[in-house]
């Protein structure tokens, strides 16, 4: 039997819909054709995860922009010392 794989708007749906408590568990595992274990494993997901979504991540942008910045740098100053063998080796003149 093939396991049943469900796309991430669908679970937040499940999830949110179960969170909102307008209807049970069993009600919501009947209209989505859902078990009401993986209902209940979706909302603790959603539950957790929500307050990352209100997490000031400038922080984190900014180290991970910086290391992306001189990553760039270094790959910048190897292509010109690169070029500039090439040159060298080629006896191009502009």
């Amino acid at each position: 039997m093939k396991r049943k794989r469900y796309s991430a708007s669908f679970k937040a749906k499940v999830a949110l819909e179960a969170i909102r408590g307008l209807k049970t568990t069993n009600e919501l595992a009947a209209e989505f054709g859902v078990h009401t274990t993986q209902i209940g494993h979706w909302k603790k997901q959603a539950l957790e995860s929500l307050p990352e979504v209100f997490t000031n991540h400038r922080g984190r942008s900014r180290d991970e922009d910086a290391a992306l910045k001189d990553r760039l740098y270094q790959q910048i100053g190897r292509l010109q010392v690169e070029l500039e063998w090439l040159k060298k080796k080629t006896d191009y003149t502009p």
